[in-house]
């Protein structure tokens, strides 16, 4: 499997990682046993994946995780865990006592000395600077004690498109991040304009997350989207059929709409590692066929760009 660096950081990540979270939560919502999941692990490192995504808050995805890699050659394989800076409750800014607690209680969950990539999940840009001024010195003593190796941030997507929360850490403060979490894809653009080249200029490593998700995979939802999209003026009418809008991406080597946007997300070489969150082997092993070769046709990479590239918008 192709391996990219992760940013200035000296680490290489696969193409592809892993993750424990979304609607599957590393098949804790399916009634998966402890050995389905090591299963999962280990085809996944078979295949060439050495970075694992998880987070405190994915149910008991860091316990599993743990156990899953447990007697694994720890220098084989990269963990990339998430903690929330932000009190749910009040929604201020936690106390820098908790994140410790939350990264000791993490390497005991996770059965390991560091971790490879710990960040601040979900940053919105109004919170950003309290977590800069507030909560990052003692993320930097962390790192200092060896507890951990890389500091970056993730976005909230769902609630800041446009990604504002990381294009502010770019611009403003490069210097303190070694990895940042994003969303890029066909359907979700934005981050081509401003954040990768930031992220390339920095030499700022990237984990590109929910790739191919919300409506991308679903046909109706795709449909109506497009739909939407050519009825409110945001692309012309006649720029996508309207049924299968996206059908003329398979072609050649691409046998399907996902592995079109798998390898789309993976095209930018500022893109580090790519996110798959699944439950099951087989669909693991699809994922890693697509993007083998991250190579769209040119004039399906420009049709792609050139007509959806603008758009910003939770999709």
């Amino acid at each position: 499997m192709i391996k990219r660096p992760l940013g200035k950081t000296g680490m290489e990540t696969s193409i592809l990682s892993l993750g424990t979270g979304g609607a599957r939560q590393f098949g804790q919502n399916m009634g998966h046993s402890i050995k389905d999941q090591t299963k999962l692990v280990h085809a996944a490192l078979d295949m060439g994946i050495n970075i694992f995504d998880t987070a405190s808050h994915y149910g008991h995805s860091e316990s599993i995780l743990g156990n899953c890699l447990s007697g694994v050659q720890r220098d084989s394989f990269l963990i990339c865990t998430k903690w929330p800076a932000r009190d749910e409750t009040d929604n201020t800014v936690l106390d820098p006592t908790k994140l410790i607690e939350s990264v000791n209680k993490s390497l005991a969950r996770l059965q390991t000395d560091y971790i490879d990539i710990m960040l601040f999940h979900g940053i919105m840009p109004d919170e950003y600077l309290s977590i800069v001024e507030n909560l990052y010195p003692t993320m930097a003593q962390l790192k200092s004690e060896g507890k951990i190796r890389s500091i970056g941030f993730s976005s909230r997507f769902s609630e800041d498109p446009e990604q504002k929360s990381i294009e502010l850490g770019l611009s403003q403060n490069p210097d303190l991040w070694d990895v940042v979490m994003l969303k890029y894809g066909i359907l979700n653009q934005h981050a081509a304009k401003e954040i990768l080249p930031l992220a390339q200029k920095h030499q700022i490593g990237t984990i590109n997350m929910a790739a191919v998700r919300v409506k991308l995979p679903d046909a109706n939802l795709l449909e109506e989207l497009i739909a939407k999209w050519k009825s409110s003026g945001l692309i012309d009418i006649n720029s996508l059929p309207s049924s299968d809008p996206l059908g003329w991406l398979i072609d050649g080597n691409v046998t399907s709409v996902i592995e079109a946007g798998y390898k789309f997300a993976a095209e930018p070489e500022s893109i580090s590692t790519v996110l798959t969150g699944t439950a099951s082997i087989p669909h693991l092993k699809m994922n890693v066929e697509s993007i083998r070769e991250p190579n769209l046709k040119k004039e399906h990479l420009d049709r792609l760009k050139n007509t959806l590239s603008h758009i910003v918008e939770y999709a």
